[in-house]
Formats: structure tokens, sequence, C-alpha cells
């Protein structure tokens, strides 16, 4: 998932009005922070030392807000507010001029207070795990990264962007590209997921996953489906899928058919914005979106089992562009390896995950 004004093709009063909403989205985030006593870090101060919110806190606040992905607007109609506006822009430039004080209502602002003391209000805490990092490896820092997998002694990465997208097998030692096939120019590449000898990658907003020869990246086919595509994982003979709401769609990898849904909870509140998705060692773990936070989930019954920590490596990182985002999850099941990276990242990383004290 990415953001450009291009593709709302939408009036520019239409896009002001979806801006004043999406800053009161922001708003709530910045009260979250402020009761907290931790703050958001600004775009192009990554590497400076900074309070952060609690990880389990700030998902819950993404869980409470109100869904500002499609908003109804009486003179604008219906605006797709992700597909234009930076969520980390907003909330920074909320920060610089309010001071972490929220500009809307007192329901809204007490609706947060409750959100930052979530943790130790309705029952045990979820898991939460760090990344410690094991092994740096190279990555093209020009990738668009829109899902990553591990399989046959290498990892395959799916691209993003129109005219960039394409499926890749890349060399983990120095991050060679090996082979690339290009999806069409018009199409904005997203999931990546193995089947047999096939591997799958979805589109944006096409509908059009295609089909893979794993071994020659040569197109063998195509399948479709209705709505956004977001993230996939393959496992257990079906195909999970993201498409940056709450719900999980779960796919026949064959015909493509749906056989069933969930919906992703944190605490019993819908978690949206979920992105690439990985199998990892039976379970299933997602990128939450805008974030450095990874999410176990229950294929069953989309109830949000841990949360990891990628504070650390994004820090480390440090680029200012608001959509290099955290994005890419691979698990080598053999050498039970687990490897992270991100949009436009200049690194890919080995982790462990370890539980925090």
């Amino acid at each position: 998932m990415t953001s450009h004004l291009s593709t709302l093709g939408r009036p520019l009063g239409q896009a002001l009005n979806g801006l004043a909403a999406l800053i009161c989205t922001a708003s709530l985030f910045a009260t979250v922070a402020a009761s907290s006593g931790a703050g958001w870090p600004r775009v192009g101060e990554a590497n400076a030392p900074a309070a952060e919110p609690e990880p389990e806190a700030a998902l819950l606040a993404m869980a409470t807000e109100p869904d500002m992905r499609s908003v109804d607007l009486p003179s604008a109609g219906t605006v797709p507010l992700s597909s234009a506006i930076s969520i980390p822009g907003v909330i920074a430039a909320v920060r610089d001029g309010l001071g972490g004080r929220s500009a809307v209502g007192t329901g809204f602002q007490a609706q947060a207070a409750a959100v930052g003391q979530a943790s130790g209000a309705n029952g045990a805490d979820v898991p939460l795990f760090d990344a410690r990092v094991v092994a740096r490896h190279p990555h093209d820092a020009r990738a668009f990264t829109q899902g990553l997998i591990w399989r046959d002694g290498a990892l395959y990465e799916s691209l993003g962007r129109p005219g960039e997208s394409e499926v890749r097998r890349v060399r983990l030692a120095d991050g060679r590209v090996l082979a690339r096939a290009p999806i069409p120019p018009d199409q904005f590449g997203e999931g990546l997921a193995s089947y047999r000898n096939e591997l799958i990658s979805l589109t944006w907003q096409h509908g059009i996953a295609h089909r893979w020869n794993a071994r020659t990246l040569k197109r063998v086919g195509e399948s479709r489906y209705p709505g956004e595509g977001w993230g996939l994982a393959a496992a257990g003979g079906e195909l999970a899928l993201s498409d940056g709401t709450p719900t999980l769609r779960f796919f026949d990898p064959r015909t493509f058919a749906e056989r069933r849904r969930v919906t992703v909870t944190l605490r019993g509140r819908p978690l949206r914005d979920l992105n690439e998705l990985e199998w990892v060692d039976g379970a299933l773990w997602g990128n939450v979106w805008h974030t450095p936070y990874l999410v176990r989930i229950d294929a069953k019954t989309g109830a949000v089992t841990a949360i990891a920590d990628l504070s650390a490596i994004v820090r480390e990182v440090g680029l200012a562009d608001p959509e290099a985002v955290a994005n890419g999850i691979a698990w080598d099941g053999q050498e039970r390896r687990l490897f992270v990276t991100g949009k436009l990242w200049p690194r890919l990383f080995e982790i462990k995950l370890e539980p925090r004290p």
C-alpha cells in the first residue's frame, strides 16, 4: 500500500476536506502520546533519542479511532484518504502546531486518554517482543517492497509503484537481483506468496493476482479477486489476503474462491492497516502500515496474540521519507531464520524475537 495524490482523481477541495478529517484522527494519536508521556518521532529525527509510545497503546489508538480510509463528506462524496495523505506527516504537523494537545472535542480527548491507559485495563497484556538483530544484509534502496518470501534458498520480493512493479529473485548474501519479471506498468504490485510450483503476486486496485513459475519467473496465468490487495501469505492450503481493513480474507490458492473471513482484533477492537503478511513457524504475522510493529494473528479467530516492536531497527535505518516504512517479512523454515525489511530500505535484517522483560 502507498500514498499517491495522483490516484485520487478528485478536485482539490475534496482532498482538503479529507485532510481536515484526517487531522482530527492525527490529533487522537497526539493525545494518546501526551497522555502516556511519550511522543511520536518527527520526520527527520529517526536517529534522535525520543520517548516512544508503548506498542500496545499505539495500536489500540488505531483500533479505537474511526476508520478514515473512506469518509463520507456531504460536499465531497467518498474520499479514499489513505491513498492521499501520510498519517505520520500529519501527526508530526499536529504535534508541531499544537504541542501534543488535541484540536478536537473533549469526546475524542477522553477516548484517547482511555486508550492510553488500556494496557492494564482489559485483562492480561498482549505479549510484547523486541527484535534482536542477528545479521544485516544489503537490500536495494530503490525497491518499494510490498511482499517478501524465502523459497529454494533465495529471497523473492514483489515491488510496487506503477511502472516499477515487478517480482524478483534476490541473493541474500549481497542483495543481487538474480531474476526479475515485470508487472504490467499500469498496475501497482502488492503482496507475494508461494504455492506449489508457483508464486502469486497481488495488485493494489486492479483485482488481479498474477501467477508466476517459481523457477523461471515466467507469467503462467492470473486470478481475480474483488476489492484491494495489500498483503498475501500461503499456509494450510489457503491464501490469507489483507486489504487495509480489519478483515482478512482467505482464498482457495488454486481457484481464488473465497472460503472465509476473520476480523483482526486487538483486545476485541478491530485493527486496520494490516499490510504485508507471512506465516512464521505456524503462525500468521503482519506489518501494521505506517508503524514499526508486527502483530501475530490467530488465523481462526483474528485475535492479535503478540506484538513485535521493530522501532530500534527503524531508527537504525533512519530514513526521512514517510513512505519508507517497515514492510516485508520472510521465514526460512529449514534454517529457522526470520527476515524483515522495508520500503526503500538499504538493508535487510535477520532477527530473533525476544520477549520484552
